[in-house]
């Protein structure tokens, strides 16, 4: 199956190397180029690409202008936006993933040009490859829903892997206590996915939220503060030492690693902000946070899992379920990427499916 991709700059370099590295991924086709974003607008129309991979700095049209009046116009094409590692580079970047982006690569600033070379090769090889794979998720699921409403709902049986999800999403998670925290792990989509989900989860929640997003440095902090404009929770970016409240998100710095350690006393715990080395390629990573959640709080915490590409949180799950926690994962359907999702539950570690406008519902039952 080809993908069309449609290549957005307004810098000529920039549009010839990500169109060079294109050509070179298997089943990409490069149907053309624009140098701003009202350019692009019309040869979406004409052209018809599966994938636009847009400037966020561009003038007449910026990425994120671009962005809204796709959705306006409704355009059926995803867009995987290209961004410099600044503030205004990330607040911009932000809102765009918010807005439905399916991803953002950083533009590279290496000093030796077969760096960036090298870089776009592979930032873009693997995304395109995620792209093509849930694409085709997505057209299957979409043909199976459409046989499922052919049938006669009396007479149907379940497919094995509708089955195994109503199974899941109907299990009765058999424990007294409730949880004391929230672990959640969340990549490709999570902007997009935590502004829908967070809000959603009352202000008087009674326990701390402990978040992984696969992110880089300042990006975090962006996403941190415009979520924390939007929920009735606090959300914050992490700091090394501060004592974990209740009522209060902390999302994991991008370039670090974030475990639970235990505070002064028995009944505090504090955020450790380490250098410790990337784990699934991840840093910050999932099993890193999770594990520690296992080893701090025991039984006394809910796993959630949500859209991402990849399987860091299986083993840090693992560990969790081993104390005895509720895990939770968000279902193929709504995840931008179900690779994360999929590695849990394949691998039998969730109590709950979900869909991402129920996630925050069955958090609220565990605590």
């Amino acid at each position: 199956m080809i993908v069309k991709v449609l290549v957005v700059d307004d810098t000529i370099m920039y549009r010839k190397i990500i169109a060079d590295v294109l050509k070179t991924i298997p089943n990409v086709e490069v149907v053309g180029t624009a140098n701003n974003g009202k350019i692009a607008l019309s040869r979406i129309k004409s052209l018809k690409p599966d994938l636009v991979t847009l400037d966020v700095e561009m003038p007449v049209m910026n990425g994120l202008e671009t962005l809204v009046a796709i959705q306006q116009e409704k355009l059926d094409v995803e867009c995987l936006m290209f961004s410099s590692l600044t503030a205004r580079g990330s607040e911009v970047t932000m809102k765009a993933l918010e807005l439905g982006a399916f991803d953002f690569v950083l533009k590279p600033d290496y000093e030796n040009p077969e760096e960036n070379l090298s870089y776009i090769q592979r930032e873009l090889s693997r995304r395109l490859q995620v792209f093509a794979q849930q694409r085709q998720l997505r057209r299957l699921l979409r043909g199976k829903r459409a046989t499922i409403r052919s049938r006669e709902v009396s007479r149907r049986q379940p497919e094995e892997a509708t089955a195994r999800i109503l199974q899941q999403t109907k299990a009765k998670v058999k424990r007294a206590e409730k949880s004391r925290v929230v672990a959640i792990g969340i990549s490709t989509g999570g902007p997009n996915a935590l502004t829908a989900m967070l809000p959603k989860l009352p202000g008087d929640l009674g326990v701390p939220v402990l978040i992984v997003q696969h992110m880089p440095p300042v990006f975090t902090k962006s996403l941190a503060a415009s979520l924390d404009k939007k929920c009735a929770l606090e959300v914050k970016e992490a700091v090394n030492g501060e004592l974990i409240k209740k009522n209060t998100v902390y999302i994991a710095p991008g370039g670090t690693q974030m475990k639970v350690a235990s505070g002064a006393d028995v009944h505090s715990k504090i955020i450790r902000i380490t250098d410790d080395p990337p784990e699934n390629n991840c840093k910050p990573s999932v099993d890193y946070l999770f594990r520690s959640v296992a080893r701090e709080y025991g039984s006394k915490a809910t796993g959630v899992i949500m859209t991402g590409m990849g399987a860091d949180g299986k083993l840090g799950l693992k560990e969790m379920k081993s104390a005895g926690v509720v895990s939770i994962a968000q279902d193929a359907d709504t995840s931008v990427v179900y690779g994360m999702p999929k590695a849990v539950a394949e691998a039998g570690l969730v109590d709950v499916v979900a869909p991402l406008d129920g996630i925050a519902a069955e958090i609220v039952k565990t605590v």
